[in-house]
């Protein structure tokens, strides 16, 4: 399965689309480049809640691999969103091209960093990766699976999203110019934690919340006026995610001043007068000679 992201992530085939070598090979041909923003963490959020899923493909039993390719510097939290995975048994692999942070790619993979990281100085140069990533990939997972024959214990981690597991009923209210209210009708089961995720939805950067799985209700504050959001309330167990409940709602214009009055005119002076904007600091007055043929 392939995800491409910029600010934001676009699914390119699940991991049940294709069943052939050359299927693949032909799909990676035909890929249009998707230019654009370094939002890392939410794209690794993209492949939990939908390409990680098993109505995409993944198989509950198979062991769960992520491979990142990334050439720049994450522009949100990629570390949160890579511990989330990791957390549930996800094993990342952290590629880097020309201007990938290398810092940030060990904090992303999984351990041991010596096979996990990887670091090239242009697009060429990926092709002297591919037979060690290879035998790295494959050799991790006979290692899994080995264990798993011999009887160990081994963490299975389905990405389920049964409905038992997932919360009900977002409804955002109390919405003024620079926040509003979230409340959920929490799951059958009860979650540890929830992760809420909002952005403006014309691309502004992701930021998040972390909630104990007993409350069920959060105040966004600090928002941009009259900007739509997209928000989603995902709930956390110890060994699944379940699935995320999503809406979308704008942010009020800030207050305006109303009733502009002019009074006390002369030859080179005039009054205004209008009622407060609540909440204003200060105000700024702009004027200019109106065009020639304009109304006065």
């Amino acid at each position: 399965g392939l995800s491409q992201y910029s600010s934001d992530p676009r699914t390119e085939w699940d991991l049940s689309a294709y069943s052939t070598r050359d299927q693949v090979l032909e799909a990676v041909r035909s890929l249009r480049y998707k230019g654009g923003n370094t939002f890392t963490g939410l794209a690794l959020t993209h492949v939990l809640e939908q390409n990680l899923k098993p109505d995409a493909g993944a198989r509950l039993e198979a062991e769960k691999l992520v491979i990142l390719l990334t050439d720049g510097k994450s522009q949100d939290d990629a570390n949160l969103a890579a511990q989330t995975l990791k957390n549930l048994g996800i094993e990342i692999f952290a590629i880097g091209v020309k201007n990938a942070d290398e810092a940030e790619l060990k904090q992303v993979a999984s351990e041991p960093l010596e096979l996990t990281v990887y670091n090239v100085l242009d697009f060429p140069l990926l092709s002297s990766l591919v037979g060690r990533l290879t035998r790295v990939l494959c050799t991790r997972i006979k290692e899994k699976s080995n264990k798993e024959n011999a009887g160990s214990t081994v963490k299975d981690i389905p990405v389920n999203m049964g409905p038992q597991l997932s919360p009900t009923d977002l409804k955002i209210s109390a919405v003024t110019s620079k926040s509003m209210h979230l409340t959920w009708s929490p799951p059958l089961r009860p979650p540890k934690k929830y992760r809420i995720v909002y952005y403006p939805s014309k691309g502004g950067i992701p930021k998040e919340v972390v909630l104990d799985g007993a409350v069920s209700s959060l105040r966004l504050s600090n928002l941009t006026s009259h900007t739509e959001y997209l928000v989603s309330v995902f709930p956390i167990y110890d060994t699944v995610v379940g699935d995320g409940l999503r809406g979308v709602t704008s942010t009020l214009p800030l207050p305006s001043p109303r009733s502009l009055r002019i009074s006390e005119l002369s030859h080179n002076s005039i009054r205004l007068s209008w009622k407060a904007a609540q909440g204003a600091t200060q105000y700024l007055v702009l004027c200019s000679a109106a065009p020639s043929g304009a109304e006065d």
